[in-house]
């Protein structure tokens, strides 16, 4: 049994990366528990050479000399038949060691990647929780990173993202996400090669799970469209990202320093007349033809609550007509980064010094309250007439 064990514990070494030592130091401490519960409780010491593997019992007592310190005498009490105790315990011990070992390692590998993408396969689903297999070990998917409108069958392949990753004195408890908005960014890091080699950044993301979505991408280099390349030859990049999605639409905007700008590329697929930024209290006024209103609010507001989401201002939306009609106090709704619309008086306008403000004329004879962008005379919405003067 000696020399196995010796043997058995370079495997260890070689195959789970578990040091000898450790091993041996759990041994002996179980070796000791076994010896009390077999031939009575006392104070004892088990050794084990590091290199015969040869297991040793010795009785210690602490004996008092007269005119010294007590010393500590031993004296060895190996019983005949102790090697089938030691082997029993010593197999107990090294598969104790693999397991934990095996756990560790599980853990290290998946909480380096919190925040990835991980595939697998739904095990278990019912209202209680979602299980998917990764592979070596299962993940949850608790209700409140579910899609309403998905279902999620028994065998269907799917993407989720590793939200956390929690040590339990089993296997590794890995929680994943099928509604986290960084799901949106790791699959189009997927899709788009730009994305991935750091020639285009994602800027925001806003997502009503299962519904639609909105990705605001700026790119680092001049000759590269980032929108065109987000959606890929005749919009193939994004189809896959949609499809993974399970048809949840996504509008693919082109980020802007500019804040009166991103706010109308955010608005997208409508069309924006103008904005009027007002940073002291970060909002945004944006004036759209009569026939975008509806668009650019969308269904129950979703279109506008996603763009406020997006870009982080408080978003005003009015129509033409309504901008234009001084005799009436009419309100409108505004939508900021919260899930419900809420009320609020028209006709906020930015304070700011005349020489810096746009020089463009709105067509209700009212000059435009967007700041100029620097060396221009125009705002980044107006930037088209300073083009066309040129």
């Amino acid at each position: 049994m000696n020399g196995e064990l010796i043997e058995a514990l370079k495997q260890l070494e070689r195959e789970k990366q578990i040091a000898p030592e450790t091993v041996l130091e759990a041994l002996k401490t179980s070796l000791a528990a076994a010896y009390n519960r077999n031939y009575g409780t006392q104070e004892i010491r088990v050794d084990i050479h590091p290199e015969t593997g040869q297991i040793s019992v010795f009785s210690q007592e602490w004996v008092e000399k007269e005119g010294a310190e007590p010393e500590l005498v031993e004296e060895e009490i190996t019983p005949d038949n102790f090697g089938r105790i030691a082997a029993q315990t010593a197999k107990q011990v090294i598969l104790q060691r693999i397991r934990e070992a095996e756990r560790e390692n599980m853990y290290q590998e998946y909480i380096d990647r919190e925040g990835d993408i991980v595939t697998g396969i739904v095990e278990q689903s019912d209202q209680r929780y979602t299980l998917v297999n990764l592979g070596r070990v299962e993940a949850l998917l608790p209700p409140t990173e579910q899609v309403p409108t998905e279902r999620y069958d028994h065998g269907t392949r799917i993407k989720t993202y590793i939200v956390e990753v929690r040590r339990t004195t089993k296997e590794p408890q890995i929680i994943v996400s099928r509604t986290h908005p960084s799901l949106l960014r790791r699959l189009f890091e997927l899709e788009v090669p730009e994305i991935y080699e750091g020639y285009v950044d994602i800027k925001s993301v806003a997502r009503e799970p299962g519904y639609r979505s909105k990705i605001a991408v700026a790119s680092r280099d001049a000759s590269i469209d980032p929108v065109g390349a987000c959606v890929g030859p005749k919009g193939s990049r994004v189809r896959m990202v949609v499809s993974e999605l399970r048809g949840e639409k996504i509008d693919v905007v082109e980020w802007h320093e500019d804040p009166a700008q991103f706010v109308a590329n955010a608005l997208s697929p409508a069309r924006v007349k103008s904005v009027n930024v007002n940073e002291a209290d970060h909002t945004a006024e944006v004036i759209v033809p009569d026939n975008q209103l509806s668009l650019a609010i969308g269904k129950e507001g979703q279109n506008a609550r996603l763009a406020a989401k997006l870009t982080g201002w408080r978003i005003d939306i009015k129509s033409e007509s309504q901008a234009t009609d001084s005799g009436e106090a009419e309100e409108i709704l505004a939508y900021s980064d919260s899930e419900e619309p809420v009320e609020t008086p028209s006709g906020a306008e930015m304070a700011a010094d005349a020489d810096e403000l746009c020089q463009a004329i709105k067509s209700s004879g009212e000059r435009c309250t967007n700041k100029a962008r620097p060396g221009s005379a125009y705002c980044g919405v107006h930037k088209k007439l300073e083009e066309a003067e040129g």
